[in-house]
């Protein structure tokens, strides 16, 4: 596990952001092939084999070779798995990086996000030297864009066609928070 450098493992009062490991592929598979949890994941197609999830560890690995990352998020009372959260784009020069996170949809409601995203957050500013963060939200995703909004996130407006998908062009909301805005 990654202990230390910019994507070390963190911890919440609840939760556990830890390194993904091919152990995860099943988590990871159904959780990317599930139509509730990618309703609004317009970047990728939904999940049809086992072999997506291992894609998607592999291109998460030696995060900090790769200056991305992705932790799963662990429920510490049970240490089952629940979401992923990390960091992607990360310009080292101008000190921005787009973060992006997902949960399983038994677990929505319960502040788990909210939870992970305020730690994710300060390990940014804290470990990756972040002055800028990024996240992009579908118009329609009304829940996420609460959650940004609720963390200090300001919405800058709207990113006109940032994803084909199906050959049909999605906007998504261009959220930001930047370190002297987080408390």
């Amino acid at each position: 596990m990654n202990k230390s450098g910019n994507f070390p493992e963190l911890e919440t009062e609840r939760l556990r952001l830890r390194e993904l490991n091919f152990e995860d592929s099943p988590f990871i598979f159904k959780l990317f092939s599930d139509k509730k949890v990618c309703k609004y994941l317009y970047d990728d197609e939904i999940y049809t084999n086992i072999e997506d999830a291992i894609d998607f560890i592999k291109w998460h690995s030696n995060s900090e070779k790769r200056v991305r990352n992705r932790w799963g998020i662990e429920r510490k009372a049970d240490n089952a798995l629940v979401g992923t959260c990390g960091f992607d784009s990360w310009d080292r020069y101008n000190n921005i990086a787009e973060i992006g996170y997902d949960l399983w949809h038994e677990y929505w409601g319960y502040g788990y996000m909210k939870e992970t995203l305020a730690s994710a957050i300060e390990s940014g500013f804290n470990n990756m030297n972040l002055n800028r963060i990024n996240a992009f939200v579908a118009l329609e995703n009304e829940r996420s864009a609460r959650l940004l909004e609720n963390l200090g996130f300001t919405n800058e407006g709207v990113f006109r066609d940032k994803h084909l998908f199906r050959g049909r062009y999605y906007d998504h909301y261009s959220y930001s928070l930047l370190k002297r805005e987080w408390s």
